[in-house]
């Protein structure tokens, strides 16, 4: 069965940091693009950042362009999103999504394999 499963979220002052977690069960990640989205209630889903599958090429929103760092492991099959110095704007229920496509690039958003979701929140 094939599976993706976020973790990792959880509610953090701002300036804080945490670092969300895409686990892949069933299949590989070596050939996947992944990304992670996000949307916050009440506004459209963003995408926040993608890493590639061959040449691990990273793309990030320009709201966390400096902040966020995606990473990957396919030793262990995961995907990191490093999330430091968070704002209250970046609250939301983050998603990894995973897309195998061919060539390098970011995950499309209705094309893609998603995961449940996890909640950050960014709070004092």
């Amino acid at each position: 069965q094939l599976r993706i499963v976020e973790s990792g979220g959880g509610l953090v002052q701002p300036g804080g940091s945490l670092r969300l977690s895409c686990a892949a069960s069933g299949f590989t990640l070596d050939y996947y693009n992944i990304g992670w989205f996000r949307q916050a209630p009440g506004k459209e889903r963003e995408g926040v950042s993608c890493i590639s599958s061959s040449d691990y090429s990273t793309y990030y929103a320009d709201s966390v362009k400096g902040r966020f760092t995606i990473s990957r492991d396919n030793a262990k099959n995961t995907v990191y999103l490093q999330m430091n110095s968070l704002k209250p704007e970046d609250t939301a229920v983050y998603y990894c999504i995973v897309e195998r496509r061919g060539r390098p690039g970011c995950p499309r958003a209705d094309f893609g394999f998603w995961g449940q979701g996890t909640q950050v929140t960014v709070s004092s």
